[in-house]
């Protein structure tokens, strides 16, 4: 059983002492920079010169900077620009400013697992990775609560990485819900398989594909909707709240026995083979080497499977269905006026 950490394990007094930059403004940045000036830090925003988020930032009441400066001003520099990005603007714009007995820190594991970036052996190196888009992360901060936090230390020369990362992962909620420690590799291979196999991947194309077999089987699109994607948050938020016993207790034995009979034949062992042999490409580093190369060479093939995407008919149906309950985004900010977009 992981230990699991919280606000009173965290001393936030070893943070306040020091100055923090957060290296970018989108979905994590600006949740993590927010929380931490709320919490009482000391925090500037690096960005580019010409960054669509300098404004936004200012405007939040925060300093902003270049990412040279910040780097040669702060004690800690949170990287979080997206992970294709990293490996150039640390490069080009940190590793010159660096100097001993700062620390650098990271969302997720991915550049320093894969080796895209090797920091000298003289700054310590942390993560803390919040369990949830950066919206989410400042939503609840916001309403008094937390998203629950990892944290790992991949070096340590100062000897005070650990106390760093709790104390961080204090500032931006994460310890209202919890800390659980882990390491750059747990993390950043757990996170990519998930992603690809449940969170995003999986689930995306099993509601496409079931979409798409209702309505070719004449179905009306707007039932085949209802059925595939909007009741999909109804089952998860029960699985949330209950685990998957607490949401086969609350539906229909009717639907509970066609989730024990059924379920299996659609996850069959030919796809725990093929979620094998995701888990080997990346474990071997075969994603991430085709990922890197993909945003290197301009991303031709991301961009035409990304608007393919945008065109399926769920997508169309969808809009049009929500656009009838307003009540589904009432009150929220939108995820894109939230985060200031992807990254």
């Amino acid at each position: 059983m992981s230990q699991i950490y919280y606000n009173k394990d965290a001393d936030i007094k070893v943070i306040k002492k020091k100055s923090i930059a957060i290296i970018g403004y989108g979905s994590q940045g600006h949740a993590h920079a927010r929380n931490l000036h709320d919490s009482g830090m000391k925090v500037m925003v690096g960005l580019r010169k010409g960054s669509a988020h300098w404004k936004r930032a200012e405007k939040d009441g925060l300093k902003v900077t270049t990412v040279p400066e910040a780097t040669k001003k702060a004690d800690i520099l949170m990287i979080l620009i997206p992970d294709d990005k990293q490996r150039d603007m640390y490069e080009n714009d940190i590793a010159p400013n660096l100097s001993k007995g700062k620390a650098i820190a990271f969302g997720h594991g991915f550049n320093i697992h894969f080796g895209q970036i090797e920091p000298p052996k003289n700054v310590d190196v942390f993560m803390v990775a919040p369990k949830g888009p950066g919206h989410l992360v400042r939503r609840t901060y916001e309403e008094g609560g937390g998203v629950p936090c990892l944290i790992a230390v991949e070096q340590d020369p100062t000897g005070g990485a650990k106390d760093l990362a709790l104390a961080y992962a204090d500032g931006v909620g994460g310890a209202r819900a919890g800390v659980i420690e882990t390491t750059f590799t747990e993390e950043c291979e757990t996170d990519l398989f998930g992603e690809q196999v449940v969170l995003c991947g999986g689930v995306t194309e099993l509601v496409r594909s079931a979409f798409d077999t209702l309505v070719d089987a004449g179905y009306q699109p707007e039932i085949c909707y209802f059925e595939c994607l909007h009741e999909l948050k109804l089952i998860v938020d029960l699985m949330y709240e209950q685990g998957i016993g607490g949401m086969r207790y609350s539906v229909s034995d009717t639907a509970e026995y066609g989730d024990l009979t059924r379920g299996p034949r659609i996850v069959d062992d030919r796809v725990r083979e093929t979620m094998k042999q995701v888990l080997d490409e990346i474990q071997s580093g075969q994603f991430a080497e085709e990922w890197v190369a993909e945003a290197r060479s301009g991303r031709k093939n991301f961009y035409a499977m990304e608007e393919e995407g945008r065109q399926h008919r769920i997508e169309k149906v969808g809009t049009e269905l929500r656009a009838m309950m307003p009540w589904i985004s009432a009150g929220k900010v939108s995820v894109q006026d939230a985060s200031g977009g992807q990254g």
